[in-house]
């Protein structure tokens, strides 16, 4: 059996360079204090040469800050999650930095304790996806956590709402869902049935008033026994909709507030005996790859994904930490397929 090599030291490197220690680690692990040119070209060649790879952890100590960005997503195999990942990894490797993705599952606590590790290693930015929810106690010690590691010389930008002073990527749930419902209200729905996840989250209270609101202004009523809260994924979605149609079997369009929880509700539907887009209309929200594909194509409120969580990191990396917190504001449409064809 051939021994494992052993990694090359940093001492070995400086001793074949003819520098000290303190001279290669700076040369290569990018400290403040800058090294002649000539010498840090002449120790990073020797490096190459052995073959050493610098420790990721003194690098940080060194300059203050490692190369990596945080994001904190709730579900990484959700499409809407994957589809601002991607978007920051695309502003990432543009900015020579690499992305290190981390899941909260909808737990305020675990984003919390997920700030407080990236706080102590170092990492250049931290951008949160998540919605924000109504436990003020929570959300203060996120806040907190947040700010401390802001004070330390971080970046954190939020996605989809808002939260104290900190940058954000602010998405028009409100707006979007009330357009959606004055649409669906012009294709002729008359009694609205809507599938949501927990109210708890912004992002489905959002969604779900601005929806009401928007029949409002078509002249709907909205009657709340329609109206069904299940988990926010595709088997919420299914489990929900069956709820939703045993309370109240009338309902002819149904919302889901995402378009994972619209592909369970489809799935519901049939299951039930019901044809989606002939006998029950059903809409979602995000406009994720998967709703162009489903039978039938779905009707749904456009978020620019992936785009989003590209300008979070452009927003990250942006000069003047000083400055007042930036709110840009992302606008939504709405696009009709043929889960809503006209009554």
């Amino acid at each position: 059996m051939v021994a494992a090599k052993q990694p090359v030291t940093l001492g070995e490197v400086a001793r074949e360079a003819g520098v000290s220690i303190a001279t290669a680690s700076r040369a290569i692990n990018g400290s403040t204090r800058r090294v002649n040119e000539e010498i840090r070209a002449r120790v990073q060649a020797t490096a190459d040469r052995l073959g050493y790879l610098p420790n990721l952890t003194a690098q940080a100590v060194a300059k203050g800050a490692s190369s990596t960005i945080a994001v904190i997503v709730n579900d990484i195999a959700d499409p809407y999650f994957s589809a601002i990942a991607s978007g920051v990894m695309r502003g990432a490797a543009e900015e020579g930095l690499i992305v290190t993705v981390a899941t909260a599952h909808h737990d305020t606590g675990s984003e919390t304790e997920i700030v407080r590790t990236m706080r102590a290693q170092r990492a250049r930015a931290i951008i949160l996806t998540g919605s924000r929810t109504n436990d003020a106690a929570a959300q203060a010690e996120l806040e907190r956590q947040l700010t401390d590691y802001l004070a330390t010389g971080g970046r954190v930008v939020l996605i989809s709402q808002p939260l104290a002073s900190f940058d954000v990527v602010e998405l028009a749930n409100r707006q979007g869902a009330a357009d959606l419902a004055r649409v669906l209200a012009g294709r002729g729905g008359k009694r609205f049935g809507i599938v949501s996840g927990p109210r708890k989250l912004r992002t489905n209270a959002d969604r779900v008033e601005g929806f009401i609101e928007g029949l409002a202004d078509a002249g709907l009523e909205f009657d709340e026994h329609a109206l069904v809260e299940a988990d926010f994924s595709r088997d919420g979605g299914y489990a929900g909709t069956r709820t939703l149609l045993s309370r109240a079997p009338e309902v002819d369009t149904l919302f889901a507030t995402s378009d994972v929880m619209a592909i369970g509700a489809m799935t519901a539907l049939r299951d039930l005996g019901k044809l989606p887009g002939r006998d029950v209309s059903v809409a979602g929200f995000d406009d994720i790859a998967p709703v162009r594909d489903v039978t039938p194509t779905l009707t749904t409120v456009v978020v620019p994904l992936e785009d989003m969580g590209y300008r979070a990191i452009k927003l990250a990396m942006s000069d003047a930490p000083e400055r007042e917190p930036v709110v840009l504001r992302v606008n939504t449409s709405v696009v009709v397929r043929d889960s809503t064809p006209q009554r």
